[in-house]
């Protein structure tokens, strides 16, 4: 990403991400060096960088979203921990290194993964405790995890996950699609936008407008990995191609082909420029972003 603001909340993610981990006792250090390893094996930290710049764009210091930016990687990389496994996905290679079951085993990588999860909640949790005198403060950002919560759970990633798994090899309607699309992935980004939002003190014009924004992205977003499945390789992806296809996964391009999947994407980046055409420069984090995820698969 070459927008130098994405670069500045980026820098200061990676520089706070092991900063929120709880201590570990030494009898359980394994489960440490496993969550470390899948946080800090690189990524673009999209999400977090999201919500922080949602959070600055609404007014906040983005320094104080940090624990939920932080949080909302955690809940990220849990994720793929989890879809790495074999009774997920399968994959050996995540960003360009082995996976964590197959460097920890099943095992250690489901617990990594949990590990995780509980700890982006705490993180959370442990800040809203310091607000304890301040409502205001502590309804943003419970608002915040809220939004967290909802999108990462059983309404959200998780339901996305569910329809995924369950329509391998079967016939997917476009509205199956649409539907896995939207929670597998978009949905964890319009988590991560209206949580930033919140905590800068949004109002409802600019909550509508990142959230749609946020979809149009997030399914973009998704639109181009199922495009580099099928087009990219293994040195631009970071894991090995061809997954979908052999898993018989409901995607876009297996649904609609690759040059109306392309045409989508270009649709949903341009209703997204459109949304936030209205800020102007105070948007062009929002706009570069669309932009640059637009064209990986160019």
């Amino acid at each position: 990403m070459e927008n130098s603001e994405y670069k500045r909340l980026k820098a200061l993610i990676d520089e706070h991400l092991l900063t929120f981990l709880p201590e570990i006792d030494d009898k359980s250090g394994t489960l440490l060096e496993a969550m470390e390893y899948s946080l800090t094996a690189g990524g673009k930290r999209i999400r977090p960088v999201l919500l922080l710049g949602a959070s600055e764009f609404c007014g906040a210091d983005a320094k104080l979203a940090l624990p939920y930016a932080c949080a909302i990687e955690y809940i990220h990389t849990y994720s793929m921990i989890h879809d790495d496994l074999p009774a997920m996905d399968d994959d050996e290679l995540r960003r360009g290194k082995p996976t964590n079951h197959c460097v920890f085993g099943e095992g250690m990588a489901i617990l990594a993964g949990d590990g995780l999860l509980n700890s982006a909640f705490e993180t959370m949790m442990k800040d809203i405790l310091l607000y304890f005198d301040d409502p205001k403060e502590i309804r943003k950002r419970s608002r915040a995890l809220y939004e967290i919560a909802k999108g990462s759970g059983c309404r959200g990633m998780i339901a996305g996950q569910v329809a995924d798994i369950e329509s391998e090899g079967k016939t997917c309607t476009k509205e199956l699609l649409d539907y896995i699309h939207l929670n597998k992935t978009a949905t964890l980004f319009i988590a991560a936008i209206r949580a930033g939002a919140y905590l800068g003190g949004a109002d409802s014009r600019k909550l509508l407008d990142l959230s749609d924004y946020a979809e149009c992205i997030g399914l973009a977003f998704q639109i181009a990995d199922d495009l580099l499945d099928v087009c990219g390789d293994e040195a631009q992806t970071g894991k090995a191609g061809g997954k979908d296809c052999q898993h018989e996964k409901c995607t876009f391009p297996s649904i609609y082909g690759i040059e109306n999947a392309k045409a989508r994407l270009s649709e949903l980046t341009d209703k997204a420029l459109e949304i936030m055409a209205p800020y102007y420069d105070e948007a062009e984090l929002f706009t570069d972003l669309a932009k640059e995820l637009a064209v990986r698969t160019k």
